[in-house]
């Protein structure tokens, strides 16, 4: 019998004889059926961009008439980018397909931002060194236009997604797809799929509008709509539509991603937009490492002639080469420093006046023979969610945002190479894990860390053959928007959550002419999606076309 052929959607139908199991594999980001993969022994093609230095062009990429793909016709300017995070490179790569003639500079050695990974522990284990699990990345409009797999970028995905375990050896599962999810939370079953189903089988459509500034008309009102009502409600009052511990921990879990207490307004709302685009796409990862996505972006940029130059520190706006566009992947504070006077009064103030929330402290492990989780789900997903309880996790998200290390943190634990089996070596495998912590913290959470994935699998310290920490004052370091820690470049409160540093309707305009900010700090705000960047290009380029009031 011939493998399965793909589902409407262009992935792999499960094989009979699974009971609907979807099994791991990789494919490219634009989903041809020809190119489909199995997930075992599937290797990344190596990425053609540099890590450092100029980016310069890979030759034999052209469309048949000696233009790389997407370059438009006429167009013309030119556009400097400051940082080389997936939305600096994201807005570069649109500003370039627009005709001009784009130059990025990165502080750093290496481009990515967030999106970098490294053999942090021993040679030939790979770490992701921030973003690792990329749902949004999959299902983003911008990205899957711009066929990266030209590029050596393919997604893999575990056999389960994520589970989050408890303390009596039970766990919840999520699956990729939510009737499966639902089929294993028992009397919780139907009130999963009521919630989640219906998002996540129109989150395509659905994301035309929350990946937008959300001040504008929707493209699909009675969908947002429907998708905003429970998105309202804090996630203590959503979880209450559960019984089980096992449905409410698990959703808890996903809820907490947005680093915001439980019992606040709209705290559901980074949750179902995660299980929406989750039971969508599945918690995909980049074979090869998170960098593959930085790589991929860099190479068609060098392709469509733009260049990136790293080690390029901008302190000042004497630092910026002048151009007709100039674009801001930093944090808000960073670009009020830069730009200085030149910004409106009330710009200023709005931008030094952005919060940033809890941290993050991170700890890679190099694990002999995988973690023995008590809870057998948890050895077959790609994403671990410890906390306990939905009071647990609660309680501590309430103490990290209140300034208070929690003795048992809400801990994230990715098992990247079960669906990429090449960031192992031999039965050495990398395990990712970070905690939130509070803003700026100082401390070591390291055995906090070991101790929640030891209470779910007992053991694990016996098989740990070395590790490497990130502090928060690491993580500042690594990446200055990552201010006092804070991965979100920024912290979730309403009005940062649904506007970004103010509130307008251009959100990425600066008030200096030309000038425009496109940092996570901007909706729709965190992940590797590049639509903050690719938003901002768009507002950038209506501007040039207006020409000057």
């Amino acid at each position: 019998m011939g493998a399965p052929g793909p589902s409407p959607d262009g992935l792999p139908q499960a094989s009979p004889g699974h009971a609907g199991r979807a099994r791991p594999f990789c494919w490219t980001i634009d989903y041809p059926p020809s190119t489909i993969a199995p997930r075992r022994g599937a290797r990344a093609p190596p990425g053609p961009a540099r890590e450092t230095g100029a980016v310069d062009s890979t030759p034999g990429r052209d469309d048949g008439r000696g233009r790389p793909p997407h370059v438009a016709r006429g167009g013309g300017g030119t556009a400097v980018v400051v940082g080389a995070g997936p939305n600096g490179l994201a807005a570069a790569v649109r500003l370039a397909r627009a005709g001009l003639r784009v130059t990025v500079l990165e502080a750093a050695d290496e481009i990515g931002g967030g999106a970098r990974s490294s053999e942090a522990i021993l040679p030939g284990l790979l770490h992701d060194h921030c973003s690792a699990v990329h749902l949004i990345t999959v299902g983003s409009a911008f990205l899957r236009g711009l066929d990266l797999h030209r590029y050596g970028l393919r997604w893999c995905l575990p056999e389960i997604d994520c589970v989050h375990p408890l303390d009596d050896g039970t766990a919840g599962v999520l699956h990729r797809s939510a009737e499966e999810t639902a089929a294993g939370l028992g009397a919780d079953g139907a009130r999963w799929r009521r919630l989640f189903a219906a998002p996540a089988a129109s989150y395509d459509e659905l994301a035309d509008d929350i990946m937008r500034p959300l001040l504008r008309l929707p493209r699909h009102p009675l969908r947002l709509a429907r998708f905003g009502a429970p998105a309202l409600l804090p996630a203590t009052v959503l979880a209450r539509a559960f019984t089980g511990e096992q449905a409410r921990a698990l959703f808890g879990g996903v809820a907490a991603h947005a680093y915001r207490p439980l019992d606040r307004p709209l705290s559901s709302a980074v949750g179902l937009g995660i299980l929406a685009a989750g039971h969508r796409h599945g918690w995909a990862v980049a074979s090869g490492g998170s960098r593959s996505i930085s790589r991929a972006l860099a190479a068609l940029l060098a392709d469509l002639g733009g260049t990136v130059e790293t080690g390029r520190r901008v302190r000042s706006a004497a630092d910026v080469p002048p151009a007709d566009i100039t674009m801001f992947d930093l944090a808000p504070g960073a670009v009020a420093g830069i730009l200085g006077d030149r910004l409106p009064p009330r710009v200023a103030r709005a931008y030094r006046r952005f919060r940033h929330g809890p941290g993050a402290f991170k700890v890679d492990f190099a694990v002999a023979g995988g973690v023995p989780w008590t809870a057998e789900p948890a050895r077959r997903a790609g994403m671990v969610h410890l906390g306990g309880t939905f009071e647990e996790v609660a309680a501590a998200e309430r103490e990290i945002t209140a300034g208070r290390m929690p003795r048992r943190p809400f801990v994230l634990v990715g098992q990247q190479y079960l669906a990429d089996p090449q960031r192992s070596v031999g039965d050495v495998h990398p395990l990712w894990t970070y905690a939130h912590v509070p803003h700026g913290y100082t401390g070591d959470a390291t055995e906090a860390i070991t101790a929640q994935i030891e209470r779910f699998a007992p053991g694990f310290r016996d098989r740990v053959v070395g590790c490497s920490v990130r502090s928060t004052p690491e993580f500042a370091a690594y990446n200055p928007n990552f201010v006092g820690g804070d991965i979100m470049t920024g912290a979730k409160n309403v009005p940062q959550l649904l506007f970004g540093p103010r509130l307008t309707l251009h959100p990425y305009d600066t008030g200096v002419p030309g000038h425009y900010l496109c940092s996570a700090a901007t909706p729709p705000g965190p992940g590797v999606h590049g639509m903050c960047g690719a938003n901002a290009a768009e507002a950038a380029l209506r501007h040039l076309h207006r020409g000057p009031s």
